[in-house]
């Protein structure tokens, strides 16, 4: 690296700030090149809530729960106030629960979503999270279906089409697919104006081999964002379930897998490999 580059990505650095430049790695999906600027930036300042939840969710999308957890614990020691913080360490400890099946962690888990919920009041995130883990979990380590279904009535009072589409997830966890539809049907039809809800009930359809539905549903998404990379599995998954274009599915699903970065909350590529093998079928 020459001195000139080092000294202005230095100025960069002075300017904006090692998060903003970590964000931009973690929104590429460079997670150990944020990892690397942000721990850094920890040794200078290492109560940094900021700093630390950053390092906590760029661990969590690497796997490592262990980190992702000590990290998250102290941006929330820090920023007790925050309830995304809250959030995504619930998730790391649900992440680490699933993986050693700890009933010890997953009670962490429950206690730090409503810690969110208890700061944030009005974060719908953080109300999702909650009401998940009461209608998935068994009433051993805190499930409660009842109390979901509050959780479910309260976001709909923050945001009706949020309600619907926290009532689709209910119905889904509890395998009740045709109401599950019915909700997600009704939250399209609202026109939701932002593409996670879209993407959302896309993952349902294609779930449920729903390959009109499907594209209903991309077709909304793309409106708001023609670029975004989920499309293209998406848009491959229903070629693939109509049984057309199958080549052109395929060279849908390498793209996707060659240039889309593995993140939590994208298809991940072991599921556009079973769908490349799907249309070999």
């Amino acid at each position: 690296m020459s001195g000139a580059f080092m000294h202005l990505l230095l100025v960069a650095t002075a300017l904006v700030g090692p998060v903003d430049i970590a964000r931009a790695h973690f929104e590429a999906g460079e997670y150990s090149k944020a990892i690397v600027m942000l721990s850094d930036a920890h040794r200078t300042a290492p109560g940094d809530a900021a700093i630390n939840y950053w390092l906590a969710r760029s661990y969590y999308e690497k796997h490592d729960y262990e980190l992702a957890i000590a990290y998250g614990e102290e941006a929330v020691k820090s920023s007790p106030q925050n309830a995304e913080y809250h959030r995504w360490l619930g998730r790391a400890y649900g992440a680490k629960a699933e993986r050693s099946h700890s009933f010890f962690l997953a009670r962490k888990v429950k206690k730090a979503f409503e810690t969110a919920v208890k700061v944030g009041p009005l974060n719908i995130a953080a109300r999702r999270d909650l009401m998940q883990y009461l209608v998935e979990a068994p009433g051993i380590i805190g499930g409660d279906k009842e109390k979901a279904k509050q959780q479910a009535e309260l976001i709909a009072k923050l945001d009706p089409i949020e309600g619907r589409l926290a009532w689709a997830a209910f119905f889904s966890a509890e395998k009740k697919w045709k109401e599950a539809e019915a909700e997600y049907l009704t939250a399209l039809n609202q026109n939701p104006n932002t593409i996670e809800s879209y993407m959302e009930a896309a993952e349902f359809f294609a779930d449920r081999t729903d390959a009109d539905n499907l594209n209903r549903a991309l077709a909304g998404a793309a409106r708001l964002d023609a670029h975004d990379p989920r499309l293209t599995f998406y848009r491959a998954v229903v070629l693939i379930l109509r049984r057309v274009e199958l080549p052109a599915a395929e060279a849908l699903l390498r793209s996707y897998v060659n240039n889309v970065p593995e993140r939590s909350d994208y298809p991940s590529h072991k599921a556009a490999l079973a769908w490349l093998r799907a249309s070999r079928t």
